[in-house]
């Protein structure tokens, strides 16, 4: 009897432990795809981790088989002993609703074939932007439930001794409203809303019919102008304030003096400042002010007098940037010198040669005035850097390209433009089909820094702006690699923009989600994404490159979202979305 039960003691646990190991092996988690779909004639592949069997399956959501394939010979990972198979799926075009299965390993997460595939998320994160509106409630009306009141009105700023000058001596209050929340914080940066206003503005020019069909639910959306430029115009209307009517010199940034605690914007009520004019902010300002004065020339009746006001604010903060080509932001001598310390976001820059090529270049493109472009070097290096806040001239670079035909004196400089971005896309595309994650991130462990998740949507518009060069649609295809890396196909796992994927970031570093009591967050904001240098010192599972995050509130270092990161999202899936 006691040998009966034994036997039947050892069957159930190993029962136990065999649908204990079969639950493990069937984890989505193992198949990173894009959580929300592909195109029907684009490339469409999903990465296997481990070791696995050769062969996988696209079932319908009733099990039935609907293509078989096989998995490639196993990849490496440069980052660690991580080895993967690519489930390459591009010849099965049908449109529906499908998971990938690889017997004897798991089933993926679901996912779609259609047409404009990622339409949702294109509005998804556009609307992100809507979210961070300052000085404005958001209604249930356009929020959802991630309705909220009104914060940080900011019509009684204070001029911060710092930025005193003799029209405006210290303590002089004006009023500054309007504008996106930058971050996870409620402040207020030139130089970081210069590269977002660059970037969304940049995809108006390049894709401006289908930009025009786009609605976002957001209260100016009934009227004639395009809700993107209606959101762009939220936050420009603020920065138009941030210019010393006197010299044309252009404020740093507006801020509280110490970052907020984690509560809604209506509960921040802290004395705010605008602080230090500096070269950087002037440049990036005149670059913002150029541009959308040649965009909103054609709005002049639904805006009357934006143009011409952006203009003139355009062409005098170049003249101060001129006269002062060096005042840099250092937020520690400044505090040295000046009461209240101020110690949010630095953003301080010391090269400003870049600052002042995309400011000449969006001058030049909207007066055709060949000084501008004649005062600066186009071409001060051999290398082009990837656009980041503090690194804008392939923005310039971009703009004069897309605007070739009204700038006939510069046809050899634009076509050495051309030939740059196009190297360029080509060495991002170099050795991306033989990575473990077949996709353009990740060529090197450099691409993982804050805010990586930008990296890869930036990567992605060298690509598109090489695809619209050559009209070759390889780089259109290694683009959306990039997006499928940022909806789910990464060594995370993770879709790093909330409220899209089955698999997406729920708590990010960013004050209304933590303090509004709603369990998702608020939706459409990209999260910063793998960073190893953990510079929060969060908890996370890995500290390998392509792995370092972590879905927690606290790690600003790769779970904060940011404007500047949402920007190149949205321009890439808007870009792609506007092609496919």
């Amino acid at each position: 009897m006691q040998k009966e039960v034994f036997v039947f003691v050892l069957i159930v646990i190993t029962a136990c432990n065999v649908q204990s190991q079969r639950k493990e092996k069937l984890s989505p988690d193992d198949i990173r795809l894009n959580q929300i779909g592909y195109y029907p004639t684009a490339p469409k592949s999903a990465v296997i981790i481990g070791e696995t069997p050769t062969t996988f399956l696209i079932t319908t959501p009733d099990g039935r088989k609907v293509f078989e394939g096989q998995l490639s010979e196993i990849r490496k990972s440069k980052f660690s002993d991580k080895k993967t198979r690519i489930a390459d799926f591009s010849a099965f075009t049908t449109p529906g609703n499908y998971t990938l299965v690889v017997p004897g390993v798991g089933t993926s997460y679901p996912f779609e074939i259609r047409a404009h595939v990622h339409d949702a998320v294109a509005k998804g994160a556009a609307k992100g932007f809507y979210y961070q509106r300052l000085s404005t409630d958001l209604p249930e009306k356009y929020a959802g439930k991630w309705h909220r009141a009104a914060g940080e009105p900011d019509d009684k700023v204070l001029i911060h001794p710092s930025a005193a000058s003799a029209n405006r001596p210290e303590g002089t209050v004006i009023s500054s409203p309007r504008g996106w929340l930058d971050a996870g914080d409620y402040n207020k940066y030139i130089v970081n809303s210069g590269i977002t206003m660059g970037t969304l503005l940049s995809l108006y020019e390049d894709f401006p019919e289908y930009v025009k069909t786009i609605s976002l639910n957001i209260p100016e959306s009934n009227n004639t102008v395009p809700d993107l430029l209606d959101e762009a115009l939220w936050n420009l209307r603020w920065m138009l304030t941030m210019q010393d009517p006197g010299d044309g010199g252009v404020y740093h940034k507006l801020t509280n003096t110490t970052f907020d605690r984690m509560i809604m914007p209506d509960k921040a009520t802290r004395t705010r400042y605008v602080v230090q004019k500096g070269t950087a902010a002037t440049l990036d300002f005149a670059a913002v002010t150029a541009q959308a004065a040649r965009i909103f020339r054609a709005y002049d009746k639904e805006l009357p007098g934006l143009a011409d006001s952006c203009l003139t604010a355009a062409a005098q903060a170049w003249q101060w940037a001129k006269k002062n080509p060096s005042i840099v932001y250092d937020q520690d001598a400044m505090n040295r010198a000046f009461e209240p310390d101020v110690t949010t976001g630095g953003y301080g820059d010391r090269d400003l040669t870049d600052e002042f090529v995309w400011a000449a270049a969006e001058l030049y493109a909207t007066t055709q005035d060949a000084q501008y472009i004649a005062a600066v070097t186009l071409l001060p290096r051999n290398a082009t850097p990837l656009p980041a806040w503090a690194q804008v001239r392939l923005l310039g670079y971009y703009t004069l390209i897309r605007n070739e035909l009204t700038l006939p004196e510069a046809h050899d400089k634009i076509e050495t433009l051309k030939q740059s971005i196009v190297h360029f896309a080509d060495s991002l595309i170099s050795g991306v089909d033989t990575r473990a994650f077949n996709v353009v991130m990740g060529g090197s462990a450099r691409d993982y820094i804050w805010g990586s998740s930008s990296v890869a949507a930036n990567q992605g518009i060298v690509l598109i702006q090489a695809y619209r060069i050559t009209r070759d649609k390889k780089y259109l295809n290694y683009a959306l690699s990039n997006l499928d890396f940022l909806m789910g196909k990464n060594g995370t796992g993770y879709s790093f923009l909330t409220g899209f994927g089955d698999k997406s970031t729920m708590h990010p570093h960013h004050r209304p989600s933590i303090a509004d009591g709603i369990a998702e967050p608020v939706p459409g904001l990209l999260a910063g994404g793998p960073n190893p240098g953990m510079q929060d010192k969060c908890k996370y599972s890995s500290s390998v490159p392509d792995e370092a995050y972590s879905d927690t509130d606290c790690s600003y270092a790769s779970n904060e979202i940011a404007i500047n990161w949402n920007a190149p999202f949205v321009y890439l899936v808007w870009a792609i979305e506007a092609t496919e």
